[in-house]
């Protein structure tokens, strides 16, 4: 049962108060350069970006965010660090939201700037705690309770300013303190939370941590927007991001892709074809939610499948096509993909 949270508006998206959990990522253009970062936030919508952030680490770049915000439509995030200065820009720019660092951002009164500036355009605030932001003079050891309650500190001054439009969270690059940061917070507070496991790495262990961190909170009901952070390009992050929630249910690609590993008996290229299939799942979206599988033979494909709306075993040469466990046909190896597809086309619409 998802944790109930209040609900704050990033541009035209809900976050909180039950809205479905929205996907994030981040640009690593140089954001001045308005052309590519305009180009890079564009490809990042095809991929299934929901709201998208941009580092602004000058005033230049600043200055750039309310042209990018002219010719892009998903909502735009100003990453702020160090200087206050930088989000009132923004603001003055028209960003959908600010996210800020209390480790970093400064003394009482620069916030004080920041959270009046946001609230007079109903901008609201992301305050990001990570391992590093936490003022180890208060909290020398880093535990969960410490990462929340840094962030909490910097939630009553913007509640005593009257703010409320606020999104929380609180990464470490370890798993379980991420997690139980999250638990420990969604105890404490109503807030929205965004959650992710930062600086996660690359993609092959980036992606178990991210899937084991992000996904543990989200079947806990914790958890209203999410960003798997990578280093990689950031529509690899929204790709896994995505492939998160659909295996938690949380969002529906249109269609079920199921694949066996390889072994002895596989007689095709198991892993081509079935990335050929996903790739035209993907260019072509099916009407309605269909079940999909690519077999590597024909002792476990219709048995182990038999739920498949569709489906495709690899043999000596040829293929079997099966419905519902139910074999079709047999067709050529060499074009067996052509015919599979074509098959799809009919039950996808």
């Amino acid at each position: 049962m998802k944790t109930e949270t209040r609900r704050v508006m990033v541009g035209n998206v809900p976050v909180g108060g039950g809205a479905p959990v929205s996907v994030q990522s981040m640009t690593n253009t140089r954001t001045a350069d308005i052309d590519a970062t305009v180009a890079q936030i564009r490809l990042l919508q095809e991929a299934g970006c929901d709201i998208v952030r941009c580092a602004v680490p000058d005033m230049d770049s600043a200055r750039a965010m309310g042209e990018i915000k002219k010719q892009i439509s998903l909502p735009l995030v100003a990453d702020i660090h160090f200087d206050w200065r930088l989000a009132v820009e923004c603001v003055k720019q028209g960003v959908d939201k600010l996210r800020i660092n209390p480790g970093n951002i400064g003394d009482r009164s620069r916030t004080e700037a920041v959270v009046q500036a946001a609230a007079e355009k109903h901008i609201p605030i992301r305050i990001g705690v990570n391992g590093g932001s936490v003022d180890r003079s208060r909290y020398p050891e880093l535990t969960p309770r410490a990462l929340v309650e840094s962030g909490l500190e910097q939630v009553r001054i913007l509640e005593s300013l009257g703010f409320y439009d606020t999104v929380l969270s609180f990464k470490a690059s370890s798993v379980p303190l991420t997690v139980e940061a999250y638990r420990y917070a969604a105890k404490v507070c109503d807030y929205p939370l965004h959650t992710g496991v930062t600086e996660a790495g690359l993609p092959r262990t980036g992606l178990i941590r991210s899937a084991m961190g992000i996904g543990a909170l989200l079947m806990e009901g914790i958890g209203d927007t999410i960003r798997v952070s990578l280093t990689a390009p950031p529509e690899k992050e929204v790709a896994a991001a995505l492939e998160i929630l659909r295996a938690l249910g949380k969002r529906d690609a249109g269609y079920t892709l199921i694949s066996c590993p390889t072994c002895g008996r596989t007689g095709i290229d198991l892993e081509l074809l079935a990335e050929k299939v996903q790739s035209w799942l993907d260019a072509h979206k099916p009407k309605r939610h269909i079940t999909v599988a690519v077999m590597g033979c024909v002792v476990n494909g219709p048995g182990e499948a038999k739920e498949a709306d569709l489906g495709i075993a690899g043999g000596a040469g040829k293929c079997a096509l099966f419905a519902k466990g139910e074999f079709l046909r047999s067709v050529p190896e060499e074009t067996a993909f052509e015919e599979f597809t074509a098959a799809l086309r009919e039950i996808a619409g």
